[in-house]
């Protein structure tokens, strides 16, 4: 049959052969290859007719290989014969099949895309052939065909079924840099017209493809392309009613599951093909300079990510990342500062969000994500952790607001570690292996970030703990050489563990009982704070509940208490033992003694069933130093305290922390424990007698403590308190025991006296024992000049104490309690000491964000005893003036003034400790509101009616007589001013009328007073920022400067126009020339910041190509304004005659810094002409305008002024040479190097100038407009010869020859910037 069929083949005319293939038999149709080859052999391409015939087959074939009738094993035997016969046809018939497969997709007529494969044959075949083809009119060569088709079936129609096969055909085909761009961009274009499902695939073949080039394009689609999907997500997600049904993308999901596959596609590719992965972070890092949010978006953060996990790449990827993160922080910082810079960019783009959605996200199965986001959140912890100063130590910022892109990029670690670690099981315990050896190794530097991620990952998931308790168990066998700090945090992290497993906490046990015995302090100290931190947390059946009693334990982890009564029996027997323990430690150093007394009160707050042994522990401890003799005094042992090895005397015993330590048991015994016990308890009589016998004991040693005198103590006036002699560390030591002690029984007497007038004569008494030490004290520091001896003791008073004594001193109107209070009102000292203690503790909860005493580390309570402290000082403040006040002939601050210090401190606190809450401190302070509800309450109308309270104050001072102007008030009040104006929204009404009524007292007031003056500016400055640009309101201070320091040309009368009375002779120079030079430069910044984004925007060449040159049109406008404005500013400035020194200095510097930065903008401007045709804007013009009539010749005058007025120094030292030779050759070489530092700038300034005139010429040629006629060659630096001048030196020379040299030497420093004034340099010194 074959040879029938070949036989007929060879006949020119096809009917015949077609008639006998039709008559086939089913059975005789089989071998449908062997088939195709008789007739290939048959039809020779030497012969027309056989080519034709050839052409007939492959007509056919291709529809019958798509139509999916066939298996697809014989599909493969024809089309693998096809491909083998296609390389033999001519050009012509080539071209004719391959325009006929164009035909084909176009159609859409591709089923299974299998005849694809003979099409990049054809297609490769058809590049080779050297023969002429008819295209159109014209001709074309066979690669010239082939680019031809290959941009007809990339402009025409694909059917989204067959893009895959599509693309994988051209990985085929030998292809041109540009038809491999007209590929990926077509096939770029199809991805938002698949089904989603059908992305990945073809994200997979397309990364191949990219093997021949085009990453770039590919890499920036893919992005691209899963950035907008995720954005309209977010629309849909934001505003769900507002999407039509047919628009509706697909399920949140689903999306997430198709991105994480791509990402995992194009990870695959990058480890066979790495130029790719150099590609991918090549693209982005150009990409953020243009548009951060293009950049660095979800899809693309997660992806780097993926990548990371490479090593080879890893580095590179987090430098970038941590680079974006920090200059997001950085931009984000800069716009929020200035109202200008919000107007031009109203998004504000943060990578921070970005980054943590890149988590969320990963939830959805991206299990390849969260290694590199964990590297990544180590990454960033590690290198923007808190720094420790030298020798300080380490500023905490965990309960600060992280200010500092630094801060604020470590913050972005912890949250990104915690977030993995709740969102992926698998990861955690790698999680949490690796905190807990940084914690450990890292013990040098400071770890409360780590501590503080520690503690947040066991409250998310406590008994994740449980499986990684060997790691925990491994960390207790360290705690003996970490920091005491380290350690109290460590315990606390993993506290909740030490409830849910029992191997752990013995572990513990044996770990800080080995300690207890350690020959290092810092092991015993660390022993002592695990041991309180057991007992507080370890209660024993029928304790009383505490609301801070432990930690907020999850639902997951109930307490673990399973084995209630057991636990309970069990827990007693543990708690007694511990205590067995820690009483051993009384015998100890004093810090280790301290540790425990500071730990005793919150014990048994937490755990009252210890009452019993703690107070018989306190007081069999007090025993050994109290006297209980009635008529002996002092009424204890003072010489038992104190320790002495060799010549050095140590405190042995911290007597007063001890007092203090019962004082605050006992009264929460008292208050506590006996109204809740009932009369059947047992233990009653027992406890009654604690009770009775610490009452009868302080009742003795106050009753003593007010006879004794300060000789009792061995301490009076005369005795030695300097800290170099035993004899004076002794006596310090004892003074603040002393003090201590009285300080503990003041808080004892009050709180026990019932506002009985007995009592309040005994705080007195006290306090009067407590005073005489302080003020001896006071005088031996300021004798001795000792720092140490000027810091103040730190108080016994407790926080709440403070507040409740304050409140009864100042706002306690009961009838019943005016006469006893009125013994404590009488003395201002004790008023005046009450407010500073309070100071004090504000202090000092500013600084470590807790305060000594029961409740210092309670930010509930701390916020409450604030408030409370607030609202009596701002009544004292406002109801009795600083200058009614009598501050008498006492020494020391006024009350008045300390509440205000005092105000000061609290509002900066409230700020950085309790920002939340600044809503509810508001409402605590307004007095008239009572208890109204916390609901909506307006921050800036709250804030505003403090202010204006304050205001009132301020223009008080103002109008006093100049005798009764308080400088340190006046100071002290525009702090308050400035901090509480923090508080008011920049857009409010209130926010406008403060900053008018600012520039009104600036205006109107002639404020002499330096430093208050300097406060006042940089308020002003700080309000007008956030309103508008401040360069108007620099205009006219500069012109007030002018005004009053005088023009550098003496001739000339500079009209008076005063704006701020505030400038004024004594404070125009330096101090408000150097506030208007530092809020130029800040402005500067801005505009050069402008400029980069412009530059960036510039080179920007994607779609929204519109949107962006409206964009860069509103910056180019804001960036010519601002700089036009400030060059009126330096226009009034560099003709002032300012004095010698800072302002000259920083003027020099900051006219370099403008220069540079018209050059960047000029810079910016040929480029923009040489990527488009456009010509410079008018406004341009008018700026070089500006700065060749109204800058530039004024700066060369200015040069030669600062010149001139060195010179005179230099005559004035040269003079005094001749008088004392000897005597004042240091004084000369002193002015001498003054002189050249100050004129230093001066070069830097003319090649600042001399590069904006270059780049200027090079504008004029691009832009065809003449810039340089505005610019005019200055004449002081045109090399003249003086014909006058030349004569007087001539006439001079024989007679001052010597005196020349050292004047020929100076003058050549000053050659390099200012030729033509040597001679009438020289001719000024020989006046």
């Amino acid at each position: 049959m074959a040879q029938h069929i070949l036989a007929l083949a060879a006949e020119e005319s096809p009917e015949r052969l077609q008639e006998a293939l039709q008559s086939l038999e089913e059975s005789e149709r089989g071998e449908t290859a062997a088939l195709l080859r008789g007739i290939f052999k048959g039809s020779p391409c030497s012969q027309r007719s056989g080519v034709l015939r050839r052409l007939q087959v492959y007509k056919y074939c291709i529809p019958l290989v798509e139509s999916g009738d066939l298996h697809l094993g014989k599909v493969s035997e024809i089309i693998g014969l096809l491909m083998l016969e296609a390389r033999l046809l001519p050009g012509h018939a080539l071209a004719e099949l391959a325009t006929l497969f164009v035909d084909v997709i176009k159609s859409g007529s591709l089923s299974n895309g299998k005849s694809l494969e003979l099409f990049s044959t054809v297609l490769t075949a058809l590049a080779g052939s050297k023969e002429s083809l008819a295209y159109g009119k014209g001709e074309l060569n066979g690669e010239e065909f082939k680019k031809q088709l290959i941009n007809t079936l990339c402009s025409s129609k694909w059917d989204p079924r067959s893009v895959i096969h599509l693309v994988n055909m051209f990985r085929d085909i030998p292809l041109s840099g540009e038809e491999l761009q007209f590929v990926v961009e077509k096939v770029l274009r199809m991805f938002s017209k698949l089904d989603l499902q059908e992305i990945p695939p073809l994200v997979y073949q397309l990364l191949l493809l990219s093997a021949k080039g085009s990453k770039k394009t590919v890499l920036e689609g893919i992005i691209s392309f899963f950035n907008q999907l995720d954005k309209k997500q977010k629309e849909e997600k934001r505003f769900p009613q507002s999407v039509d049904l047919e628009v509706a993308t697909m399920p949140l999901d689903q999306l997430r599951y198709v991105e994480g596959t791509v990402i995992l596609h194009i990870v695959s590719v990058i480890n066979l093909d790495q130029d790719l992965g150099e590609e991918l972070i090549r693209h982005l890092k150009t990409e953020q300079q243009k548009d951060p949010s293009r950049a660095l978006c979800p899809f693309s953060v997660a992806l780097l990510l993926s990548v990371a996990v490479k090593h080879r790449l890893q580095e590179q990827i987090f430098d970038f990342l941590k680079t974006s993160i920090t200059r997001s922080c950085k931009d984000l910082q800069f716009l929020q500062a200035s109202k200008f810079l919000q107007d031009l960019f109203s998004q504000q783009y943060d990578v921070t969000a970005v980054i943590l959605e890149v988590v969320k996200n990963s939830a959805f199965g991206w299990d390849h994500v969260t290694q590199g986001l964990v590297d990544l959140g180590f990454s960033l912890m590690e290198s923007y952790e808190p720094k420790k100063p030298f020798g300080g130590k380490a500023a905490d910022t965990s309960y600060g607001l992280s200010k500092m892109p630094a801060q604020q990029a470590c913050k972005l670690g912890a949250s990104i570690l915690l977030e993995t670690f709740k969102v992926h099981e698998p990861i955690r315990s790698d999680i949490l292996e690796q905190v807990l050896n940084r914690v450990l190794t890292k013990a040098a530097s400071p770890v409360s970030h780590f501590i503080d991620l520690l503690s947040n990952i066991v409250v998310s998931a406590p008994l994740v703990l449980q499986t990684s308790s060997s790691k925990v168990t491994e960390t207790f066998d360290n705690l003996s050489f970490l920091p005491i700090d380290t350690v109290q945090g460590l315990l606390r992290a993993v506290q909740p563990l030490l409830k849910v497993s029992m191997s752990v906490r013995d572990s513990l046990i044996l770990v800080l009982q080995k300690a207890i015995f350690s020959r290092q302090l810092d092991a015993r100290k660390a022993a002592v704070a695990g041991f309180l931190l057991l007992l507080r947390n370890f209660k024993i059946l029928g304790s009383l509940s505490s609301s801070q009693c432990s930690q907020a334990i999850g639902a997951t982890q109930v307490q673990a208490d399973v084995h209630a009564c057991y636990n309970s029996a069990a827990n007693e027997a543990f708690c007694l033992e511990i205590l067995g323990s820690l009483r051993r430690c009384l015998s100890q150093q004093a810090d280790v003694r301290l540790m425990l007394y500071e730990g005793f009160y919150d014990v048994l707050r937490r755990n009252s069933q210890l009452a019993g042994s703690i107070m018989e522990t306190l007081l069999s401890q007090i025993k050994q130093y109290y006297l209980p003799q009635p008529d002996l005094l002092p009424p204890l042992k003072l010489e038992g305290c104190i320790m002495a090895q060799g010549d050095q005397i140590f405190l042995q015993e911290p007597l007063a922390h001890l007092l203090c330590c019962i004082q605050h048991c006992l009264t929460w015994y008292k208050s506590t424990v006996r109204l809740c016990q009932g009369a059947e308890d047992d233990d009653e009589e027992e406890d009654v007698g604690y009770e009775q016998n610490f009452e009868e004991m302080l009742e003795s040693v106050t009753r003593r403590m007010i006879k004794s005198e300060l000789e009792d103590f061995e301490l009076d006036k005369s005795a030695d308190f300097s800290l170099s002699s035993g004899v004076g560390v002794k006596n310090n030591i004892y003074a603040i025991q002393v003090m201590g002690i009285c300080e503990v029984l003041i808080e004892y007497n009050f709180n026990i006296g019932n506002f009985s007038r007995n009592k309040f004569e005994d705080v007195l008494g006290l306090f009067t024992c407590y005073n005489r030490l302080s003020e001896i004290l006071k005088e031996k520091a300021g004798k001795n000049k000792s720092t140490l001896g000027n810091k103040t003791a730190r108080s016994f008073l407790s926080m709440g104490f403070v507040s409740t004594l304050l409140t009864a001193l100042f706002r306690d109107n009961a009838q019943s309690h005016e006469e006893s209070l009125a013994v404590l009102r009488s003395s201002t000292e004790f008023l005046r000491y009450a407010v500073s203690v309070a100071l004090q503790k504000v202090q000092q909860l500013e600084e470590t964000g807790q305060t000594d005493g029961p409740d210092g580390q309670n930010p509930e309570k701390m916020f409450q005893n604030l408030c409370k402290i607030t609202r009596v000082l701002l009544w004292r403040y406002t109801s009795i003036p600083t200058v009614v006040e009598e501050s008498g002939k006492k020494k020391g601050k006024s009350i008045s003034l300390l509440c205000l210090e005092g105000l000061l401190r609290i509002f900066n606190t409230v700020q950085q400790l309790y920002a939340a809450r600044i809503p509810q401190f508001l409402q605590a302070l307004d007095i008239t509101d009572g208890d109204a509800g916390e609901m909506d309450i307006n921050v800036t109308e709250k804030a505003a009616f403090q202010i204006r309270q304050f205001q009132r104050s301020l223009v008080n001072q103002f109008s006093s007589a100049e005798d009764d102007f308080n400088s340190k008030e006046m100071q002290s009040l525009i702090a308050v001013l400035s901090t509480l104006s923090k508080l008011l929204d920049p857009a409010s009404q209130q926010f406008l009328q403060f900053l008018t009524w600012t520039v009104k007292i600036c205006k109107e007031n002639a404020l002499e007073d330096i430093t208050c003056c300097k406060g006042l500016l940089s308020l002003l400055f700080s309000l007008h920022v956030l309103y508008k640009s401040p360069v108007s309101l620099l205009r006219e201070l500069a012109q007030d400067i002018h005004a009053c320091l005088g023009d550098i040309d003496q001739d000339i009368e500079v009209e008076s126009r005063s704006h701020f009375a505030i400038v004024n002779a004594r404070t125009a120079a330096p101090t408000v020339c150097l506030l208007v030079l530092g809020q130029v430069d800040k402005v500067l910044e801005e505009v050069d910041w402008l400029i980069k984004k412009l530059s960036s925007l510039g080179s920007d060449t994607s779609e929204d190509s519109s949107q962006a040159t409206n964009q860069t049109q509103a910056l180019e406008k804001g960036v010519i304004l601002q700089l036009g404005t400030l060059l009126t500013v330096y226009h009034e400035l560099v003709q002032t005659a300012l004095p010698a020194g800072s302002c000259v200095d920083t003027l020099l510097r900051s006219l370099s810094k403008t220069y540079a930065i018209l050059t960047s903008l000029i810079k910016h401007y040929i480029q923009a002409c040489r990527s488009t045709s456009n010509t410079i804007p008018g406004r341009l013009e008018k700026l070089v305008k500006l700065s060749g009539s109204h800058l530039t010749p004024q700066c060369y005058s200015f040069i030669t002024y600062v010149q001139n007025i060195h010179n005179e120094s230099l005559n004035f030292a040269e003079e005094k040479k001749k008088k004392k030779k000897e005597d004042e050759a240091a004084a000369i070489s002193t002015v001498m190097a003054k002189v050249l530092r100050e004129t230093k700038p001066i070069p830097n300034l003319i090649f600042a100038i001399e590069q904006y005139e270059k780049f200027l010429i090079h504008l004029s040629k691009k832009s065809k407009v003449n810039l340089m006629q505005y610019m005019k060659l200055s004449t002081s630096r045109d090399f003249r010869i003086n014909a006058s001048m030349l004569d007087s030196a001539l006439q001079e020379h024989n007679t001052e020859d010597a005196e020349n040299e050292p004047d020929n030497d100076q003058s050549g420093t000053a050659e390099q910037a200012d030729e033509n004034q040597e001679p009438k340099k020289k001719r000024q010194r020989k006046k």
